[in-house]
C-alpha cells in the first residue's frame, strides 16, 4: 500500500508540469500519462491484493503466487514503459517541454526501478529477459523512422530500459549501474537540446553555428549512449554481455548486442547532424506528387 501511495504522489506531482504549456499537445500528454500510471498503479495494489488473498502475505518483496508475480512485472512494465507497455512514453514525452522530458526520462524511472530492484528475486525471469529483448528491438527498431527529437530520446530510452531489465535477476547492482550512467548521458543530452532550442533533426543541422562546443559535447554524449568504446555508456553494457554470458544466456546476449545495432543507427544519424555532415534521407517524408489538373480547352 505504501509503494502504490508513493507512486501516485510521483503521478500527480509530474502532471502540472506536463500540461502547464495549455496546448491540446500538452494536456492530451498529461491525460495519457495519467491514465497509464493510474492504471500500472492500481496494477501494483491489485497484485499484492492477490499475494495476500492467496498466501496471506502484504509484504511486497516475497510474491509466491505465480499470478501476483505476473501481475506485478506487468504493472513495473507499464510504469517504466516496457515493451508491450511502451506506447504512452514517446507520446507523452514528445507533447511535454525539454525540461519535463527530461524528469520523465530520468527521475521519473527512479521508483519503479527501485521496486523492480526489491522484487526482483520473486518475479518471473522468463517473461522478464522476453520483455527486456523486445524492448532493445522495438526501441531500435521504431527509432529508426523519428524526426522528433524527442521521440528519438523517447526510444532511446525504452532500449536502454531492455538492458536493465535483463540483468536485474543476475546481477541487480549492473543494473543501478547502467541506471545511473544512463540518467547522468540522458540529462547532458536533455540539458545541451534545451540550451541551444532544438527539437528537429532539420534544426539540429543550423545549431552549430549558436555554441560549437556545446555540439562537440552533444556529439560525445550521443556516442556515449550508442555504447561505443572508450566512452562512458560500453561499460555497463559489456558488464552486462559478460554476467549473461557467466549465466549461460550466450543466446539472449547475442541477439540483445545485435540488436543494440539497431539504436547505435539512429544515434549516429543524430552525431551526424551535430557535425553538420548531411546524412542519407534525413528526412522521412515522400515527395509530394502534385498531379495538378490540366484543363486545356481546345
Amino acid at each position: 500500500i505504501m509503494a502504490w501511495t508513493g507512486l501516485e504522489i510521483n503521478t500527480l506531482a509530474i502532471l502540472p508540469l506536463i500540461s502547464k504549456s495549455h496546448h491540446p499537445r500538452s494536456i492530451e500528454a498529461a491525460t495519457k500519462y495519467f491514465l497509464t500510471q493510474a492504471a500500472a498503479s492500481a496494477l501494483v495494489l491489485f497484485s499484492s491484493m492477490t499475494n495476500a488473498w492467496f498466501t496471506g502475505q502484504w509484504d511486497i518483496t516475497q510474491l509466491s503466487h505465480p499470478t501476483s508475480s505476473l501481475i506485478l512485472t506487468s504493472a513495473i512494465a507499464m510504469k517504466l514503459g516496457l515493451v508491450p507497455f511502451h506506447f504512452w512514453f514517446p507520446e507523452v514525452l514528445q507533447g511535454s517541454p525539454l525540461s519535463t522530458g527530461l524528469i520523465l526520462s530520468t527521475i521519473m524511472k527512479l521508483p519503479p526501478i527501485t521496486l523492480l530492484y526489491m522484487t526482483s528475486s520473486s518475479l518471473n525471469p522468463t517473461l522478464l529477459t522476453t520483455l527486456a529483448i523486445l524492448s532493445v528491438a522495438i526501441g531500435g527498431w521504431m527509432g529508426l523512422n523519428q524526426t522528433q527529437i524527442r521521440k528519438i530520446l523517447a526510444f532511446s530510452s525504452i532500449s536502454h530500459l531492455g538492458w536493465m531489465t535483463i540483468v536485474i535477476i543476475y546481477n541487480p547492482k549492473l543494473t543501478l549501474l547502467n541506471f545511473y550512467l544512463y540518467i547522468m548521458m540522458t540529462t547532458a543530452v536533455f540539458l545541451t537540446l534545451n540550451s541551444i532550442k532544438v527539437l528537429k533533426l532539420s534544426t539540429l543541422m543550423t545549431a552549430w553555428t549558436k555554441v560549437p562546443s556545446l555540439n562537440a559535447m552533444l556529439l560525445l554524449t550521443l556516442l556515449s549512449l550508442a555504447g561505443l568504446p572508450p566512452l562512458t555508456g560500453f561499460l555497463p553494457k559489456w558488464l552486462i554481455i559478460q554476467e549473461l554470458t557467466k549465466q549461460g544466456m550466450i543466446p539472449a546476449a547475442t541477439l540483445i548486442s545485435l540488436l543494440s545495432l539497431l539504436s547505435l543507427f539512429f544515434y549516429l544519424r543524430l552525431a551526424y547532424c551535430t557535425t553538420i555532415t548531411l546524412p542519407p534521407h534525413t528526412t522521412n517524408h515522400m515527395k509530394q506528387w502534385h498531379t495538378g489538373k490540366s484543363t486545356h480547352t481546345l
